[in-house]
């Protein structure tokens, strides 16, 4: 059963979020998949009775909300930090458009969510979770607080004209690799629709790449132009090169565990072992401060 206690750390990370959601409450409401009255009661102090336990379950996971009090996990700022970050700025900003090819295991996937989550109007997309069509702008369209249930065409719409009535969106869509061919062509035609009103990143690892380059080398439809949308080049933040990847991911590593683990703690032991793998980095980390 979920406890009061449960409930009121959901509650604040909602007032937390709700801060940097540019929509009204009902919006608000809408992208988290419950209702506006509910919400309402919600922020003013109702907790029981409102929402079932499932319904929490799920506002816990959108929001976050650290359930096992785990260790606060620290952002640190490091090459891949500060380079997306500025990335994502520009494209919000000025309303353009980027292609991010990388490798994996760097800190893209949480530069990208930490931005979403501390910035008005900016929403981050697993695509490997929405690989159709329908199923990407049904969920962008939810994320924004649009309504995402009825018809396609409706759906699609109503999120484009609100694209366009609101102040610098910026629509992040991460493991783009994984999206069908249908989700690409959709992707398109939304940028299409969007140009000069909303910004656009598109990231993943350099399996993205050489997908997106096969088919325009097989003169697939759609992908020439949708590369020339999102900037004509494949952006990177690593050098190429195994040795120059693995001095690139042993500091990374170390920023971050400098800004996570305890005073004293061997940070180049934990590099050491775990040769600079973010993912490997953060199962010592927990280690540690479960320890």
């Amino acid at each position: 059963m979920v406890t009061a206690e449960f409930k009121q750390k959901v509650v604040a990370s909602l007032q937390v979020r709700r801060e940097n959601f540019g929509g009204s409450d009902s919006k608000f409401a809408v992208s988290l998949g419950i209702a506006p009255a509910q919400y309402s009661r919600i922020m003013k102090g109702e907790t029981e009775k409102i929402l079932s336990d499932g319904n929490w379950i799920s506002l816990a996971r959108q929001l976050g909300v650290n359930v096992k009090n785990e260790a606060q996990w620290n952002t640190a700022r490091t090459p891949v930090y500060e380079f997306i970050t500025a990335q994502l700025t520009i494209c919000q900003q000025d309303s353009i458009s980027s292609l991010l090819c990388d490798l994996a295991d760097i800190g893209k996937t949480y530069t990208a969510k930490e931005y979403a989550r501390t910035n008005r109007n900016a929403v981050y997309v697993d695509c490997s979770q929405v690989k159709s069509k329908q199923k990407l702008v049904r969920h962008i369209a939810q994320a924004f607080g649009v309504s995402h249930t009825g018809k396609y065409n409706h759906v699609y719409e109503d999120l484009v004209w609100y694209l366009k009535s609101i102040q610098n969106p910026l629509i992040i869509l991460d493991e783009a690799g994984d999206l069908n061919y249908d989700a690409f062509l959709e992707l398109k035609a939304l940028w299409n629709a969007t140009e000069r009103a909303c910004g656009w990143c598109m990231m993943g690892a350099d399996g993205l790449k050489e997908k997106i380059q096969r088919a325009i080398d097989n003169k697939k439809v759609g992908y020439t132009e949708l590369f020339s949308r999102f900037g004509s080049r494949y952006q990177r933040i690593t050098q190429e090169g195994k040795g120059e990847a693995e001095k690139f991911a042993k500091l990374q590593a170390a920023l971050i565990i400098k800004a996570n683990a305890p005073e004293g703690t061997d940070v180049m032991g934990i590099v050491n072992r775990t040769q600079g793998s973010l993912r490997r980095v953060y199962t010592e980390l927990s280690k540690i401060n479960r320890a």
